[in-house]
């Protein structure tokens, strides 16, 4: 959900550079490199010969402001309490002490269980 708006809010422009019909570069957030060939026609290349930059800009929403003050009184218990429940998620708790943690199990001679057959269910 958070991925949702967080692409219908962001702009962006995509800038592209032509040659001919061919593709040469293209930028997200930046300016597209050119090829180094002169933008002017010039000599007996006509328009779609030369080269073209193309600009494509997309808008977000803007109008994605709301206020705590704007939800009614269940909708504002609601979001105080799943806020304070998650939170209290990541609290780190103390270190409990464990009184037999230095001393190992004892050894297993014979299993009991195998030997005279009684398993519980």
């Amino acid at each position: 959900m958070a991925l949702l708006v967080l692409f219908s809010t962001m702009s962006f422009t995509v800038d592209k550079h032509f040659c001919g019909s061919y593709l040469v570069d293209q930028a997200v957030f930046s300016e597209a490199e050119d090829c180094g060939m002169e933008h002017p026609v010039e000599g007996g290349m006509t328009e779609e010969d030369g080269c073209r930059d193309q600009k494509v800009s997309v808008e977000g929403q803007k109008d994605l402001k709301i206020s705590f003050h704007d939800l009614d009184l269940p909708q504002q218990v609601f979001l105080a309490s799943f806020t304070y429940s998650y939170v209290e998620l990541f609290i780190e708790l103390p270190p409990q002490f464990i009184p037999f943690s230095d001393y190992s199990p004892p050894l297993l001679v014979i299993d009991f269980q195998v030997l005279h057959e009684t398993f519980l269910i």
